[in-house]
């Protein structure tokens, strides 16, 4: 007779408050304060019911892809909004506990890592190209505003590449990764780069019942995306430069 005692969702969940990882030290608010809590909850469900971290990445891409498949599918509205918002946001809670499934049960991998960034390549690119490509068919704004989420697609796959190879080069060169905890204030830098976060993005999927609203906000988060990616791979650079 097994003697093996399964420890309780409550007792995961603690577990996984000491098992995680620090937060990057440039993460954005949401997702460093309300985005790896959640992920930190599925985690503990995903772990207690057997769920490999890479079975975990799936769910993610399954929520994330139902998602942008919606806003090619149906016309703009406020019932729209809501279901792409809450599946982009599951989405993106998933994406955060596959790592932290990893780290509990130790099935971490190069494989897994590469799966999980794949994964979300495919993402960043294609959540604002179906977002145009949904606008244009349903006939929503003028051509020229099309633009925006080209150019979307642009930053967002530069700022994705070059921040996970500036990882990698740092990881090749024994630099290890800035941790949250930096200066006297280190929430304030969450805060500030919160127009960037994806988090925050996911959300102002809920105004699509209202275009010219959501597209104002989108612009005004692309603007602010494109002026922290023109800043931080200058930063990059000059730090990649020095390793």
């Amino acid at each position: 007779m097994s003697t093996e005692v399964r420890e309780s969702y409550r007792e995961v969940v603690a577990r996984l408050g000491t098992a995680q990882k620090g937060a990057a030290r440039g993460a954005p608010a949401y997702s460093r304060f309300i985005n790896r809590r959640i992920g930190r909850y599925l985690a503990a469900a995903a772990y207690q019911a057997g769920l490999s971290p890479n079975a975990v990445t799936g769910v993610s891409a399954l929520f994330t892809f139902s998602g942008i498949a919606l806003l090619i599918a149906l016309p703009p509205s406020w019932g729209q909004g809501i279901a792409v918002a809450l599946l982009l946001v599951l989405g993106y809670a998933w994406d955060s506990a596959d790592g932290q499934v990893a780290r509990l049960t130790g099935l971490g991998s190069p494989a897994g890592e590469w799966l999980d960034h794949a994964v979300d390549a495919l993402k960043v690119v294609t959540l604002p190209l179906a977002l145009g490509v949904g606008f244009a068919v349903h006939d929503v704004v003028a051509p020229a505003w099309l633009l925006v989420f080209v150019v979307s697609a642009i930053i967002s796959s530069v700022l994705f590449f070059a921040m996970i190879l500036t990882e990698q080069l740092r990881r090749a060169h024994g630099v290890q990764s800035r941790a949250a905890t930096e200066g006297r204030f280190p929430w304030l830098r969450s805060v500030l780069v919160l127009p960037t976060d994806y988090g925050v993005l996911c959300w102002t999927f809920v105004l699509l019942g209202s275009p010219t609203v959501f597209l104002w906000v989108y612009t005004a988060i692309t603007a602010c995306t494109l002026g922290f990616l023109a800043l931080a791979l200058v930063k990059w650079f000059r730090e990649v430069r020095s390793l």
